[in-house]
């Protein structure tokens, strides 16, 4: 997918990604893990043909492996090959065969109809034609296909958006202001899909210790590494400040886009 610049960098090699995915995974009020609820709402025939764009590291298929009907015929697209070869390892011991290809979102190298379904994990507000990447999505999906696109609303991790504001006010207006959310997501989807539905993913973080969030700011590459003493610092004593616990609202969700028959 051809993508902004610096989110292209941030996503050259998997390390920014991981360190977002640690605080989730560790700090998380929901037991139930994020990636095996993404993969509960596939609904696909059993001998499915199933893309995934913006595959990452291939967390969604690795952390399902034993749930991965034999019959599905399974493709993983990302613009990074850094990406692509970590989703490669991950993968190599999942017994089922996966297609790995290097593409773009918004030109993809498939032929017309060719997929029961469509996988958008929290990357669709990274497309700069998000118009073309759909109208692409939409191309490649079979008649009755769906498309399964995770993304976040407005308030996700607000109380995060605070604290490096008191950290430093002139650090610039957060990402999460994305241009698909769960706010206006199911519009943007309506023009291509003859239904959509939006599905919410219900948890917070917890965070109790200061390393980890300190890892995860330094991922979004507002705050210059030569800073860490001093995030450290400012987080450690927001954590006290909070007795202990600082918690953080997630908005997450899933749109199930449905092409028409």
């Amino acid at each position: 997918m051809t993508i902004p610049e610096d989110v292209e960098k941030q996503y050259a090699t998997p390390a920014n990604l991981d360190a977002r995915i640690a605080l989730h995974e560790r700090f998380s009020t929901t037991l139930y893990p994020w990636m095996r609820w993404v993969f509960d709402q596939i609904d696909a025939p059993d001998c499915a043909s199933i893309l995934e764009v913006g595959c990452g590291t291939g967390a969604l298929w690795a952390e399902n492996s034993e749930r991965i009907p034999p019959e599905w015929s399974v493709t993983l697209v990302d613009q990074s090959a850094g990406m692509l070869e970590q989703a490669r390892a991950n993968l190599a011991e999942v017994p089922h065969s996966f297609r790995f290809e290097q593409g773009d979102v918004q030109r993809l190298p498939f032929a017309t109809a060719s997929f029961d379904a469509v996988v958008a994990n929290h990357m669709l507000y990274h497309v700069a034609d998000l118009a073309q990447g759909l109208a692409e999505i939409h191309r490649v999906l079979k008649a009755g296909g769906k498309l399964f696109a995770a993304t976040n609303g407005e308030m996700h991790m607000y109380e995060l958006r605070q604290l490096l504001n008191a950290f430093d006010s002139t650090i610039p207006p957060d990402r999460a202001h994305f241009p698909f959310t769960l706010e206006n997501g199911a519009g943007l989807l309506a023009p291509y899909f003859a239904r959509v539905e939006l599905r919410r993913y219900e948890s917070a973080l917890a965070v109790t210790e200061a390393a980890p969030l300190v890892a995860y700011i330094l991922s979004m590459d507002v705050i210059p590494p030569e800073r860490r003493d001093e995030l450290t610092t400012h987080v450690e004593d927001t954590l006290r400040a909070h007795g202990g616990m600082f918690r953080i609202q997630k908005a997450t969700g899933l749109f199930v886009a449905t092409k028409r028959s």
